[in-house]
Parts: structure tokens; C-alpha cells; sequence
């Protein structure tokens, strides 16, 4: 009796483990599974898309009622191509490659040398109205009514026969801003050597702009605008690739440059009027038309040559410079961000992030004091004659109005005069500060730089140790040098005069009745000789 009590305790352990472990083991080798799954089935998507003369982006939850272009059935996740407009869901996307085709960046003209409409059925814009009837478009629970990708009409589909065969596609509100598929045709028949080469979408992490940019040459001169979505980085890099245009002799097809800031400090845009950071709050078609109505000033560009003490043998590093160098306490947070973010890139993946990063690293250099004694280790010169220099810790040196994400370094607080600023006069404004904390309370408008001259040409000596440097936002730990900045070339550049800040405001009410000229101004001026 005493071994069967103990065999029945013996039994229901082992069925309560057996079940348990089941119960474990199933779901997670069920997850595993469907994880592998999911990574096959991306993998095999993301080759798929790649290889589509489609611009596939797959979605998990469409934003607005979305209808299958194949099976007219709604969808909840599927794919849409940005190019042409067309939204399938994943049974339907392999059969709508294959039987609907893109729009033609390069197509021939249309019968009388006019543009034909390029038609896409279902999924027209809310709020959209009928070329031909004057009522709304798309009101119906179903794919219906049809869109031009080009110039964005919209027609019922009960109208589509009624459409007069005089109505031709003028490309829509921003004809200005498109290439015409017919130009792109004749051109490539004039140019049979390499026929494929202007047909194809420039990815720029696998290409230089250079080779992008050579389609202005395409263009009428003068008519070419190049939007940059990115950081005051990504912009140099754009620019560094229209000088080497210059280089080549194609001065005329040089593109105007204007700026979408997605970066961190985006000082460079908040310059020239588009702000000091986007996050889709305005519209794609009002940044088009802002674009449409920015003027062209020009903008210096300087380069900075770095030739390293005893280094007789090896050229010296140059550098191209739009924003501003500098040396001391914002480089050292510049460069300890910079290691960082190499390190862990995809915690950097926010502005607001790496602006919390930026100031926890000038709270410890306050503390540390990394570059303190500046003045006792560098030498300044401004236009060939030495500047006497106060007890600082760091040196900068602006070409534009704007610093530190936001901040108008040389101007200040304005409680003292200064020469005014800009873009276009080949003059560099040279300040000095006395540490992080003297950077922070600058940025909170508690304190003004030292201002210490306007220069053509800037030259630093720095005669020992080593000390962190940027230039435009790329630091770098540099010993014993010269530094010398010279005036290079100038940029064209889209300015936007309609955004104002609220400081602007205030400055531009106080300021109005006194004195209407652009010189006294925190905004680069222009002039009608500087207009293109």
C-alpha cells in the first residue's frame, strides 16, 4: 500500500511536467518559427521590390479606406508605389507588377506634340472634384474614378467618356518642378552613347551626387532647383558635388539649392528661412510652393586648409567649410557625440535624443574643463594682423547667421552694435567663448560671445597639444597646426522669406518703422545684381 501512495505523486509530477514543458516549448518554438518566417518573407520582399520598375513600399495599416487596384477589394496592408499611386494588397502585388505599369519618367509625346494624361484608377486624393462634372471624386465605398500621376485631375468614371479630347496633362500646379517625360525622350536620342544611363533612379548611398547631378545638364540652364532632405552635412556634401560641376565647366547647368532640414542643428536652413526643423507638419505641396517662391542669393563657401606642425612630406587637409569651424568646448561635444553614435548608431535615431546627448556632454565639460587656457596655445589672426586674445576656452568662426541649433552667435542679445552679416559680403565673423556653460547661457540669450573681428582671411596657429575641432559639424582631435580660411567659391542658394520666428517678429516690429534695408537685418540680403 505504502508504494502505491507514492507512485501516484510519482505519476502527476511527471504529467504536470510533461504538459508544462509543452505548454512552454510549443508557443516558443511556434514564435521561432513564425519569426523565421517573417524574415524569409521580408527578405524575398525587400529582393522583390528591389528588382520592380515599381516604388513598392509595403504598409501594415493604410491611413484612409484604400482599395485593391486588381481586385477592387479593400485593404487594410499591402503595398502602394510612390511613383505612380497604385495600392495592392499582398495576394495582388506580384500580379499588379506584372500588368500595370508604371509612369514613364521618359516616354514620347502624344499625337500633335502634347502630353497625355497617365490614368490610375481608384484611390483619388479626399476632397477631389471631377475635371469634367464639378462634383466630388471618390465619395463611393469601392475603387473608383480615375487620377492623372502627372498632373493630379481627377474624373468619375461615369465622365471619363465625356472628357474633351482637347484636354491634355500640362503637368499640373508644379509643371515647374517636373522634368517632362517627352524632353527626357528627345534628349536621349540626341545622346546614343549611353542610353540607359538617364533612365535610372541615382540611390546616393550607392552613388555620389556628382553622378545625380549630372542630369541638370540635361535641363535648360538656369531651371534646375535640387531639394536636400537632410542635416547642414548632408548639404556640404551636395555642394562639395556642384563645385566639382564648376570644375568641369558647367557653370550655366549649376541648380539653385534649396533645404527640407531633417538634421540635428540644421543651422544652414534656419539661415535661409526653411526652418529649424521638420517633422511632416506642413504639407508636401506647401513645401513645394514655398519653394517655387524662394529667391536666389548666393552664399559664400571657405575653405579650410589644416597643415599639421612637422609634417613637411604630406599635404595639407582641406576642408570646405558653408556654417561655421570652430575649436574648443562645441567641437569637444561634437566629437564625444560623433564617437558615440558611431559606436551605437541606432540610439541616435532622434533630434531629440541627440539634443539631450549634446547637452549632457557640455554639462560634464563644464565640470572637466577639457580646453581651458585656449588663448595660452593658439595665436589668431584676422586679415594678416594678430588679435590679442582674452582668457578663453573656445574659438568660432561663422559664415552664416545661425549657431549651436538655432542661436545667432554674433548678433547676441543685440544690446550692443555690430556690424551686420551676410551671406554674400566674403566676410567671416570671428567670437570667442569662455567655456560650455558661457556656450549654454549664449544659446538661453543670458550672455554674448566675445566678439573679437570680421575677416577675409582667418588663420589660426595652434602651437601645443591637441584639441578638438569641427568644421560644420564634423569634429576631429587635431595636435600642432595652422589653420588658414580662405574665401573658395559661392553657392546659389533658395531663400525663404515668409517663415519668421517669433524672435523675428518681434525684431521686424520694433525695427520696421527705424530702417526697411536688409543690412540691418538678422536675414542674409540680397541685391538685384545678386539675382539669377
Amino acid at each position: 500500500s505504502f508504494g502505491f501512495l507514492w507512485a501516484i505523486p510519482f505519476e502527476g509530477e511527471w504529467t504536470l511536467l510533461l504538459w508544462t514543458s509543452l505548454a512552454v516549448v510549443v508557443p516558443v518554438a511556434f514564435t521561432l518559427w513564425c519569426s523565421a518566417q517573417r524574415s524569409k518573407r521580408k527578405t524575398s520582399m525587400n529582393e522583390f521590390f528591389r528588382k520592380s520598375k515599381h516604388g513598392w513600399h509595403y504598409t501594415d495599416l493604410f491611413n484612409k479606406p484604400t482599395y485593391c487596384c486588381v481586385c477592387a477589394q479593400h485593404i487594410l496592408h499591402g503595398a502602394h508605389c510612390d511613383c505612380c499611386g497604385v495600392c495592392v494588397d499582398e495576394q495582388c502585388l506580384r500580379g499588379a507588377d506584372r500588368s500595370l505599369p508604371c509612369k514613364e519618367i521618359m516616354a514620347p509625346c502624344g499625337p500633335g506634340g502634347t502630353a497625355e494624361h497617365r490614368w490610375v484608377r481608384g484611390n483619388v486624393p479626399l476632397a477631389s472634384y471631377c475635371a469634367v462634372c464639378k462634383q466630388q471624386c471618390g465619395t463611393q465605398p469601392k475603387l473608383c474614378d480615375h487620377r492623372c500621376v502627372w498632373c493630379q485631375t481627377t474624373v468619375h468614371d461615369d465622365c471619363m467618356d465625356s472628357l474633351s479630347a482637347a484636354d491634355v496633362c500640362d503637368l499640373g500646379e508644379f509643371h515647374s518642378l517636373i522634368i517632362p517625360p517627352h524632353y527626357l525622350y528627345q534628349v536621349n536620342k540626341l545622346r546614343r552613347r549611353h542610353p540607359d544611363e538617364y533612365i535610372k533612379v541615382f540611390d546616393l548611398s550607392v552613388l555620389p551626387p556628382t553622378k545625380a547631378l549630372q542630369l541638370c545638364t540635361l535641363m535648360p540652364p538656369g531651371r534646375v532647383r535640387v531639394l536636400v532632405c537632410g542635416g547642414d552635412g548632408t548639404v556640404g556634401w551636395v555642394l562639395d558635388a556642384i563645385d566639382a560641376m564648376k570644375l568641369k565647366g558647367q557653370d550655366q547647368f549649376i541648380p539653385r539649392v534649396t533645404i527640407l532640414p531633417l538634421g540635428t542643428g540644421n543651422d544652414l536652413s534656419n539661415t535661409l528661412g526653411w526652418g529649424a526643423g521638420y517633422a511632416g507638419e506642413i504639407p508636401v505641396e506647401q513645401v513645394l510652393r514655398n519653394i517655387l517662391d524662394a529667391e536666389v542669393v548666393r552664399m559664400d563657401r571657405w575653405k579650410v586648409q589644416v597643415a599639421s606642425k612637422g609634417v613637411y612630406f604630406r599635404k595639407p587637409k582641406v576642408l570646405s567649410m558653408n556654417n561655421y569651424f570652430s575649436v574648443g568646448p562645441d567641437a569637444l561635444m561634437a566629437l564625444n557625440f560623433h564617437a558615440h553614435r558611431e559606436k551605437t548608431p541606432s540610439f541616435f535615431s532622434s533630434r531629440i535624443i541627440n539634443k539631450a546627448v549634446y547637452f549632457l556632454y557640455g554639462t560634464r565639460d563644464c565640470l572637466v574643463q577639457e580646453c581651458k587656457d585656449l588663448d595660452k596655445r593658439i595665436e589668431l589672426e584676422l586679415d594678416g594682423e594678430r588679435v590679442k586674445l582674452p582668457s578663453l576656452e573656445g574659438i568660432i568662426v561663422c559664415n552664416i547667421g545661425y549657431w549651436g541649433g538655432g542661436c545667432r552667435l554674433w548678433e547676441g542679445m543685440g544690446d550692443e552694435p555690430c556690424p551686420p552679416t551676410r551671406l554674400d559680403d566674403g566676410l567671416l565673423e570671428v567670437v570667442g567663448v569662455f567655456g560650455s556653460f558661457h556656450c549654454a547661457q549664449i544659446q538661453v540669450k543670458l550672455a554674448n560671445p566675445v566678439r573679437l573681428g570680421q575677416a577675409h582671411t582667418v588663420r589660426l596657429v595652434l602651437k601645443s597639444s591637441t584639441m578638438p575641432m569641427q568644421v560644420d559639424g564634423e569634429p576631429w582631435a587635431q595636435g600642432p597646426c595652422t589653420i588658414t580660411i580662405t574665401h573658395k567659391t559661392q553657392a546659389l542658394m533658395l531663400y525663404h522669406s515668409a517663415e519668421q520666428t517669433d524672435d523675428d517678429e518681434d525684431e521686424t516690429s520694433a525695427s520696421e518703422a527705424e530702417s526697411p534695408t536688409p543690412h540691418d537685418s538678422p536675414r542674409p540680403p540680397w541685391s538685384p545684381a545678386n539675382r539669377t
